[in-house]
This record gives structure tokens, C-alpha cells and sequence, in this order.
């Protein structure tokens, strides 16, 4: 599957990022990673409106994060890294906090985190090859923004008993569902992605030794003929 590339992603290719440490958008992406054990608490305790609060601030927060980054041409290597790193965390947070309040199936999270160890080793790999991380698809994006949606729904669905809320509940499950499902697509490309960069890695370095290997015969050969005609 080819890697589509939107006009935002095309303007941010454009901009080379920077080795700076402190900027505005990662001091956005800061503050949304401190809100996601606030939220995983709050959801864990009941507190499903103050949950929705802060996750409404931490949505807000991925966005302006971004916006910041394009606008002030501070785009940095920290920001690549804090930005993905934050939604995952803020996703797998808070199915863990849903499966604890009962709101969602356990079946739930393992696949999440089953798909998330995948990435993590997927990406250790990566590193060991120079590589940072994959760039996003429009699947990911969709699937994130799918179970992002659904968390507040998952949380409205248990503010009451009423058949509304119970509606709400059946229309948060089955997004979730396809949302995960979504992830999984997503975790499917990003492999074939690592996959194919690693293939690509170990026949360069195929190719260095054999043309290294090929260059030392030469050498060899070389002062071998020397060695014959000094003889003579």
C-alpha cells in the first residue's frame, strides 16, 4: 500500500527539523503527556466529567502542538518523537483506565497493547539501523482519531441509565471495535514499512562485504603478480 501524502504532511516534509530541545509545540507535547495519567485516574475513580474535561484540553492540545510547530518553523526531532509517543501513551491509558472502570472488555486492551509491544520492538529494531520513527499513514491517523472520538463517548455512555445512555454505550462499543480494528491495518502497514527498510538495510550490507571482500582478492592478486615479477 502506497504512503499518501497530505498537503500538511507535504509543508512539514519541507521543514527540516532541528535538534532543539525547548520549543512551544514541545512544551505543548509536555503538558498533553502529563494530562494522560490525570485522565486514566480520573476515568479509574469515577470521575467521568472531570475526565472529559481534561481529555477535551489534551485534544486540543495535539492540535495546537502541530499548528505551533508549521507555523513557527520549529519543528524538531524531540517534537517527531513526543507527538506520536503522546497519542499512543494517551490511547493505551485510557482503554487501560476504561477496562478497569468495566466500561470496556479486557479483550480490548490486550489487542492494543499486543499491537503496541509489536511496534515498540518494530521500532528498537529500526534504531539499531539509524532509522527514527515510520511516518504516519492516513490509516493511523484514522484509527486514532476513531478511538480518540470514542473514549468521551465510552465515558458519556456510563453518566446515566436511561435507553439514550445504554444507545450511546452500543454505538461506543461498536466504534471501538472498528477503530481497533483500524490500529490493527495501521500496525499492519507501519510492519511491512520496518520490514521492508531492514531488508533493504542488510542487502547494503550484503553488497559492502561481498564488493569488500571483492577488493581484497584484488589487493591480494595484485601484490601476488608484483611478488611473480620481482621473481623474474
Amino acid at each position: 500500500m502506497d504512503e499518501q501524502i497530505t498537503e500538511e504532511d507535504e509543508l512539514t516534509l519541507k521543514l527540516k527539523p532541528s535538534n532543539k530541545i525547548i520549543t512551544w509545540p514541545n512544551f505543548v507535547s509536555l503538558i498533553r503527556l502529563l494530562t494522560i495519567p490525570v485522565i486514566a485516574l480520573l476515568i479509574d475513580k469515577g470521575h467521568l466529567f472531570a475526565g472529559l474535561v481534561v481529555l477535551a484540553i489534551s485534544a486540543l492540545s495535539d492540535a495546537l502542538d502541530g499548528y505551533l510547530a508549521r507555523t513557527l518553523n520549529q519543528i524538531t526531532k524531540l517534537g517527531q518523537i513526543l507527538d506520536p509517543l503522546a497519542d499512543r501513551l494517551l490511547i493505551v491509558f485510557s482503554i487501560l483506565a476504561l477496562g478497569f472502570a468495566n466500561i470496556i472488555p479486557w479483550w480490548f486492551i490486550i489487542v492494543v497493547a499486543s499491537r503496541e509491544a509489536v511496534l515498540a520492538v518494530l521500532v528498537f529494531i529500526l534504531a539499531q539501523y539509524d532509522y527514527g520513527p515510520l511516518p504516519v499513514h492516513f490509516v493511523g491517523k484514522t484509527a486514532t482519531a476513531m478511538i480518540m472520538c470514542d473514549v468521551p463517548i465510552l465515558m458519556i455512555s456510563r453518566m446515566g441509565t436511561s435507553p439514550l445512555f445504554q444507545v450511546i454505550g452500543h454505538i461506543g462499543i461498536a466504534m471501538a471495535v472498528w477503530g481497533i480494528a483500524l490500529y490493527w491495518v495501521a500496525g499492519l502497514i507501519y510492519i511491512r514499512q520496518g520490514v521492508r527498510l531492514i531488508r533493504h538495510e542488510i542487502k547494503n550490507q550484503h553488497s559492502a562485504l561481498s564488493q569488500g571482500d571483492k577488493a581484497t582478492n584484488s589487493v591480494q592478486a595484485a601484490q601476488l603478480e608484483n611478488r611473480r615479477g620481482t621473481d623474474k
